[in-house]
């Protein structure tokens, strides 16, 4: 690719793609993002290629290999333009058939489109499926649109057009805009973004840093991943502004080591950037200087802090450490450091290319515009969802996510990852925002978003994610480090019947402590889960004190597993299939669990076909 010399000159190149690629062109947009390769769509593109050569319909149909459409658990996804049919679940045997029946003669091939598994209702565009119809994407609809490592399509969605307008404006009218639109940070902390580059740009410095925090640890949790893999352009544009804003000269993006795909995609970005002069030395010929390094994170949750980030950056352990300074006075090497995460630099561009007006007229009073959500669990819909804030938790598990599988009833959802609050069912109705979280004892995190159903023991979910936290603590300060662990044992004696009532009282009184006393986020709110499910689901914390029960049936130091004599026929299956030889019992005669060398692993309800086994 040339390289543009003058802003004009990459106007006029833009122009000329847009042109020369119509809106209604025929695609195919065949999803290459991380799940829907590990489900084998790399090969459905490898067929899809050489059947439309072969055929001589690649004069005709544009191929792409695209980003992650968010619907992952449906992958294979295959996006047809300009019609909108998806197919999913699209194996290469799949290919021919598409090619004949749909590309060729236009219709509709309904095995492979979405059948909605509570309405059993069929759907075929993209647009309709539940799933997408409740979304308002912003960020993520480009990802299903472009080649990520092709500078050209980036730039036939109107790509670089923000930083094109920015150029236009004077340093401090682009904060000014990004203060207007209302945009707060997509990391988790919900800072203003705008406020957070005049601190920057204010500082007395002749270097300052720009940085992308990819450092995405939350389980679960895939938002950032998917944004890098699937548009990267959109982070370096954004990165483009913020530095052209604060007169900064170097950015940095910390992406995790973990995500092979986004750190090629990304290298192959900024190599295509350099080339066309967008990075480098006197862009556009403007006198302005700045360019991206890659750095590659270890996989620590807490590097996902600010000022732990910065010490990995340089060559130091990631430890926190107390703050004032804040990064924007002092950060990396001592520098004006701003650190957006990866929505947060992706969303910049379209808010100077279309305006802060429009931007803040979308969402809420105090959390403007649209958030990415990595909603996972027990839930029929699995993936990513982008939702305008404010919208409810209800309509998010329940029309994006399409309720709750196998029939079971909602029991619970965790916003914020690891370090959120679980809600319960009388909380559906809460506003999905920055500052409606935090009162209902949660928060927005990065935007994990865990449903969990009847089967759940909200004490042991309580003790995974501590269980997390601990492992994670860099250990710099005695009240996370020490706290957690000792948090954790007292919830294992809960799990496994050891507690009294006083110990719920010593969880409480600890989890206090840990919040009011940690040196960073990661410990002050690492007790929420504790916390949350100890307000919303205390009647499970009793049953398991006071009743030696677990209400769900997961702990299991409180179940056992027997057969009632009414419903087992002696079929025998879940004899063969215990892994322990614990049961015993004639064929068609009633079969019998020894309690002294159950494991409890529950492969006997599974597999029994009349449900004999009882959980108790």
């Amino acid at each position: 690719m040339q390289a543009f010399k003058t802003p004009k000159q990459l106007q006029a190149h833009r122009k000329k793609i847009i042109e020369s690629r119509p809106a209604d062109r025929k695609a195919i947009a065949v999803c290459a993002g991380t799940g829907c390769k590990a489900f084998g769509s790399l090969s459905v593109y490898d067929v899809f290629q050489k059947t439309l050569k072969s055929s001589g319909l690649d004069k005709k149909w544009e191929l792409r290999a695209t980003g992650c459409h968010g619907f992952c658990e449906r992958g294979p996804l295959v996006l047809m333009f300009p019609s909108g049919t998806l197919y999913q679940k699209v194996k290469p045997e799949d290919v021919d058939e598409i090619v004949e029946q749909t590309l060729v003669k236009g219709k509709t091939i309904k095995r492979l489109t979405y059948q909605d598994p509570v309405t059993s209702k069929w759907f075929r565009r993209e647009q309709d499926i539940p799933f997408y119809k409740h979304q308002h994407r912003l960020v993520l609809k480009q990802n299903g649109m472009i080649d990520p490592t092709s500078l050209d399509d980036y730039l036939t969605i109107g790509g670089y057009g923000g930083f094109l307008k920015a150029l236009k404006m004077r340093p401090a009218k682009v904060i000014d805009e990004v203060k207007k639109s209302g945009l707060r940070g997509r990391g988790g902390a919900g800072f203003p973004t705008g406020t957070k580059w005049e601190i920057c740009a204010g500082t007395k410095a002749t270097q300052r840093y720009v940085v992308c925090n990819a450092d995405e640890g939350d389980p679960g949790a895939f938002m950032d991943r998917s944004v890098v893999e699937g548009n990267p352009q959109s982070i370096i544009e954004g990165m483009l502004i913020g530095a052209y804003a604060m007169g900064a000269s170097k950015g940095i993006v910390y992406l995790r080591q973990e995500y092979p795909l986004a750190v090629q995609r990304l290298g192959l970005a900024l190599e295509s950037a350099r080339e066309a002069g967008l990075l480098g030395k006197n862009i556009l010929g403007t006198g302005f200087d700045f360019d991206i390094q890659i750095n590659k994170g270890g996989g620590a949750f807490v590097c996902g802090e600010e000022s732990a980030l910065i010490a990995s950056v340089e060559g130091r352990r990631g430890v926190p450490k107390r703050r004032p300074p804040y990064p924007a006075i002092s950060g990396l090497w001592g520098k004006p450091t701003n650190i957006n995460n990866v929505e947060t630099w992706a969303t910049v561009p379209l808010i100077l290319d279309r305006g802060h007006k429009w931007f803040s007229s979308i969402g809420t009073e105090g959390s403007k515009g649209t958030k990415i959500f990595s909603l996972v669990g027990k839930v029929n819909n699995t993936g990513l969802v982008e939702v305008p804030m404010g919208m409810t938790l209800k309509e998010i598990v329940f029309g994006a996510g399409g309720g709750i599988p196998d029939g079971k009833s909602f029991k619970a959802v965790q916003t914020g990852g690891p370090s959120g609050g679980c809600l319960p069912e009388s909380k559906l109705d809460t506003p999905v925002d920055f500052d409606t979280l935090v009162q209902e004892g949660s928060m927005m995190g990065s935007g994990g978003m865990i449903v969990m159903d009847e089967s759940t023991c909200m004490v042991d979910v309580a003790k995974y994610f501590v269980g997390f936290l601990k492992f994670e603590s860099c250990g710099n300060c005695t009240s996370c480090r020490d706290g957690l662990q000792r948090l954790y044992e007292l919830l294992s004696d809960v799990c496994e019947g050891r507690a009294s009532m006083e110990t719920l009282d010593l969880i409480e009184e600890l989890a206090g402590t840990i919040r009011a006393t940690s040196l960073c986020a990661l410990g002050t709110t690492s007790v929420n889960p504790v916390l949350s499910t100890l307000k919303y689901f205390r009647d499970e914390y009793v049953a398991h004190v006071k009743e030696k029960r677990c209400p769900a049936g997961v702990c299991k130091s409180l179940i056992t597993y027997t057969i009632d004599e009414k419903n087992c026929n002696g079929c025998t299956i879940c004899a063969k299939k215990c892994p322990e030889q614990a049961i015993s019992g004639k064929k068609k005669k009633l079969h019998i669990i020894d309690q002294q060398r159950c494991i409890k692993c529950g492969i006997c309800k599974d597999v029994c076909k009349y449900d004999a086994v009882i959980v108790a």
